[in-house]
């Protein structure tokens, strides 16, 4: 067996997408050859990806598919001949869209009584280049593109589209070209190596010494073994420099996807920017240069950082580093002057600029939602014990960062910049923390407000959008979330589970819309926010492991203390480990569905009197030795303990519906069975809806 090769060679690619493009473009190369029969079994797909290139290389490739035999239903035999036994129109009609003729072989099979026509045949196996065609159209068509260019072919009338012009194809089967074509191009085994460090076009010899012949051009084929280079290169470059490299993951991502053939150079800038704040110069670097910057063993940011380039330099780098240390330096002096010029001006001077600042068209500028803010983050501050002035404080000046020139050119630094110029103008402590940590948590994963007054802020902003947009109908659908509703409302659930605060979901929608509704044309949408909320905490819970009838069982309860949630659903987990939790979930449901049925109020007055049997006064005795401390670990939140003590229930909960007819004639008798299986029912639904967990 032979291995292949399939590359493009192009203009520069998108690099965000570059990782993407070439798996994709690989394993569709890869998946269609299977789906064709022209790999064996074991075959394996690498990918490969650079910026100017998109390649594949596959293991054990036939040169031709089998042939392979068929058989195909085709139709009544009453249909498909006439009565001379001779096809009929329907029947050459079906054989002609498959390809065969009159002449094919046809058999007939019974099936319930009927004959049927079949076709039995071999189809012919199709040659490597035909199935090569194939797989990269295929592949082209499938690619997610970001966004497709157009271009023209050398010919000057033909126009085609892909991501980026593709200059060279190359396919070759072991030594040999595939003839196949893409794109106006004519594959071959002609490509390109490095831009700088490789003379012209080079010759690829057989698929299997492409990677290493593109090594030797200066070109590292594999976006992964790039990748792993440039970490090792800027630890290593760090270390010499007494520093660790800021490596985060998407800019190594992005750096590798620039590269063919990374070298590290270390740089540096005047020491007096770093008065500058670090985030500012972070992202400066990061953002506009792709440096990398570096921290000293201290922790502390150095005025030294690294790039990486894909040019050895003669010099050992030395144009480059100075020439890298020119660009950054008139950066880092931009920043400095904003970060100097904001400074002029407290925060509080600038609220009221807030005005010109439209949030949304319906519900007003950002001026007017900062007092909506500030009027919840007060309220909410009490119940979590923080000081309301402070919150109240943060809240007035926590958009007011908007209106710095910092701000205004790295919108990333909102909040964060807010903190510092709220130290610089004195504020507190806690006032200016709730500035930074208003935005938390910003994505999945980020680190939580640290303080109550952080809290109540972070908690506040978010709910005042929720309440807001719901109330004017701007709720998510379907994938489409542009004001982030769905991540707001996580956020607020993870605050409040997360760090155990004693909020309530109705409260805080009570709050929320009772404020909200001085906005005009702002509706009171309480249920369909509640809902959302609920909606959010299953799928939160259901990505911590717990199954979907685990939380209906503890959501149906509409429970509205947030943070004990996760209590109850660990209870149920473990209540479903016990002997007698089957039993039991399945008595839950039966009384469920009895009373359900039943017309008007449900019996609650219970008289022992009207007992007529042993298993009748079993499962009340049961029912008394049991509630006062069941209900008491209930209210002291140990929810375990709770559903534990109800497995004591089952031998009397057992005996009593197999002796005892609850529908009894007598209506005094079936009320009183009935107000028992009520007091049971509620006694053993406190923690969760066991029910939902019956098989």
């Amino acid at each position: 067996m032979t291995n292949l090769l399939v590359e493009l060679q192009t203009e520069e690619l998108p690099p965000k997408a570059l990782d993407t493009l070439s798996k994709a473009f690989g394993n569709e190369i890869a998946k269609s050859l299977a789906a064709q029969h022209l790999t064996e079994a074991g075959s394996v797909a690498t990918c490969y990806g650079t910026p100017r290139r998109l390649a594949v290389h596959i293991t054990n490739v036939l040169d031709h598919s089998a042939d392979e035999p068929f058989s195909k239903k085709l139709m009544p035999k009453a249909i498909g001949l006439d009565a001379e036994g001779k096809p009929a129109a329907p029947l050459l009609k079906k054989l002609q869209a498959l390809g065969l003729g009159a002449d094919a072989k046809l058999v007939t099979k019974t099936e319930g009584g009927k004959d049927f026509l079949y076709v039995e045949d071999t189809k012919p196996g199709i040659p490597l280049a035909e199935g090569l065609q194939a797989a990269i159209e295929d592949s082209a068509k499938k690619l997610p593109i970001p966004r497709v260019m157009s271009y023209q072919l050398p010919d000057g009338e033909t126009t085609v589209e892909f991501v980026r012009p593709v200059r060279y194809l190359t396919a070759l089967y072991g030594e040999d070209v595939v003839p196949v074509t893409f794109l106006g191009l004519k594959a071959g085994r002609v490509t390109r190596g490095h831009r700088f460090m490789s003379a012209g076009e080079m010759t690829i010899d057989s698929a299997d010494s492409y990677a290493e012949q593109l090594k030797n051009a200066c070109v590292m084929v594999s976006y992964a073994d790039r990748r792993a280079l440039i970490c090792k290169l800027l630890n290593d470059k760090a270390a010499e420099l007494g520093g660790t490299a800021i490596m985060p993951e998407a800019l190594l991502d992005e750096v590798t996807a620039l590269t063919e053939w990374p070298v590290v150079y270390a740089s540096e800038f005047e020491k007096e920017y770093l008065s500058v704040p670090e985030e500012c110069l972070i992202l400066t670097m990061q953002l506009n240069q792709k440096y990398f910057p570096l921290r000293d063993a201290s922790g502390r940011l150095m005025n030294k950082f690294l790039l990486v380039s894909q040019l050895v330099a003669a010099d050992g780098g030395k144009e480059i580093s100075a020439g890298n240390a020119r660009v950054v330096r008139a950066r880092l002096a931009d920043a400095k002057f904003f970060y100097e010029t904001d400074q002029k001006e407290t925060l509080e001077s600038r609220v009221p600029g807030l005005k010109n600042v439209v949030y949304h068209a319906k519900l007003g500028s950002q001026f007017e939602r900062t007092d909506r803010v500030r009027a919840m983050a007060g309220l909410i501050a009490i119940g979590l014990h923080a000081s309301p002035e402070d919150a109240a404080r943060a809240a007035y000046l926590a958009k007011a960062d908007l209106r710095t020139l910092m701000v205004g050119e790295f919108p990333e630094l909102q909040g964060i910049m807010g903190q510092y110029y709220a130290q610089h103008d004195g504020e507190k402590a806690d006032v200016a923390l709730a500035i930074r940590e208003h935005y938390q948590p910003r994505f999945a994963g980020d680190a939580l407000p640290s303080t109550p007054v952080s809290l109540s802020l972070a908690i506040a902003d978010k709910l005042e959008t929720l309440t807001g947009l719901f109330g004017i109908g701007q709720m998510p659908t379907g994938e489409k979330d542009p004001y982030a509703l769905r991540r707001h409302a996580i956020s607020i659930l993870r605050m409040v589970i997360e760090k155990n605060l004693p909020l309530k979901l109705s409260d805080l929608l009570e709050l929320g819309f009772e404020i909200e509704r001085h906005v005009e044309g702002v509706k009171d949408a309480r249920k369909e926010l509640r809902d959302f909320f609920f909606d959010r905490l299953r799928v939160m819970f259901k990505d911590q492991g717990y199954t979907a009838q685990e939380i209906d069982a503890v959501l149906s309860l509409n429970p509205d203390q947030l943070n004990e949630i996760p209590a109850r659903l660990a209870a149920v987990r473990s209540f479903e480990k016990l002997p007698e939790s089957e039993a039991l979930a399945a008595a839950n449901k039966r009384i469920s569905n009895i009373l359900k049925k039943i017309e008007g109020e449900v019996p609650t007055k219970i008289d022992p009197s009207l007992f007529e049997s042993d298993a009748e006064k079993a499962l009340s005795s049961a029912i008394d030795q049991v509630e006062p401390a069941a209900l008491a670990d209930f209210e002291a939140g140990h929810y375990e303990e709770m559903l534990s003590r109800l497995s004591t229930l089952k031998t009397p909960v057992d005996e009593f519906f197999d002796k005892v007819m609850v529908n009894a004639d007598d209506p005094a008798l079936r009320a009183n069975r009935q107000a028992l299986l009520a007091r049971l029912h509620h006694l053993m639904n406190q923690v969760a809806e066991l029910a939902k967990i019956a098989q």
